[in-house]
């Protein structure tokens, strides 16, 4: 059963943060699939799609092993970024082709880490409703690498949908 998102005469906004995981297309499809209706176009509902990339700082001149990077693998690794970010947003768009759903989309990208660029991105376009994907983490894997979707459901001021994959509910 869809759940058709309308608010009184204004545009409704869902952020749906994406990444290349699995578990994020999941999250998007399943936006689609509950959060709209086929026979309407939802021309009052905006789709946007969030991919954070890792900040600048990832990319030093220098290792954890103390070596120089040179300039020429700085800006491979920026380039791979760039690939993985276009690769990532074509998947995105693949989703929502591939959903018959029609509304508005819009793709943007920041930068940073991702729990504080998403929770600053939503409350900055004063989103209606926040999608994320879970990993699915254990307790120690969460415990030391936090959960972006448990720190985002925290601090933001609208609904978070944490959507699980199926096969994370397999024991």
């Amino acid at each position: 059963m869809a759940m058709e998102v309308k608010m009184m005469g204004r545009e409704t906004k869902i952020v749906v943060a994406v990444d290349e995981s699995e578990e994020s297309m999941y999250a998007l499809s399943w936006c689609l699939n509950n959060f709209s209706s086929k026979n309407d176009q939802n021309t009052n509902t905006t789709l946007i799609l969030l991919y954070v990339k890792p900040p600048p700082s990832a990319y030093s001149s220098l290792d954890a092993a103390g070596y120089l990077f040179s300039t020429d693998a700085i800006g491979a690794m920026e380039k791979y970024a760039n690939e993985l970010v276009h690769s990532v947003m074509e998947r995105a768009e693949a989703v929502y082709q591939h959903s018959g759903v029609k509304m508005n989309v819009e793709k943007k990208v920041g930068t940073g880490d991702a729990k504080d660029v998403i929770c600053h991105t939503v409350e900055k376009l004063r989103a209606d409703t926040l999608v994320m994907g879970s990993h699915g983490y254990g307790f120690f894997k969460r415990t030391l690498l936090g959960s972006v979707s448990d720190h985002c459901a925290k601090n933001v001021n609208c609904p978070v949908v944490i959507v699980k994959h199926p096969k994370q509910n397999r024991v």
